[in-house]
């Protein structure tokens, strides 16, 4: 008796391709869920941004001062903004900062230009 070996080819018919379709529902189903996990990603992020965003401006903003920190401003303020003499006897006078800059600035202008 003689016996021919065996061979394992896997024939798919006659058309030498796979005959079966895709199953669309499982295609489906995991398109819905991955565009449901993107939106609700972008959801969370978002939500995440402007919380965030709205805790910054109030940290910076909005916040209420302490009241050293007010009166620290308050005398900045005045000291910056106010005339005063310092020493009569040396001609030191104390002027508003912004006045201080034109008095500077005037002078810069009218001094003669080196040629």
């Amino acid at each position: 008796m003689t016996e021919q070996p065996q061979t394992s080819h896997h024939s798919h018919g006659a058309g030498g391709y796979e005959k079966r379709d895709v199953n669309m529902k499982l295609v489906l189903l995991w398109t819905v869920a991955s565009v449901l996990f993107i939106v609700i990603s972008l959801v969370v992020i978002n939500s995440y941004f402007v919380l965030t965003t709205e805790d910054v401006v109030y940290q910076s903003v909005l916040k209420p001062q302490a009241v050293t920190f007010r009166e620290l401003r308050a005398r900045e303020d005045q000291a910056l903004n106010s005339y005063k003499v310092l020493d009569p006897a040396k001609g030191i006078y104390q002027i508003p900062i912004e006045r201080a800059m034109e008095l500077v600035a005037d002078e810069a202008y009218r001094a003669p230009r080196p040629k």
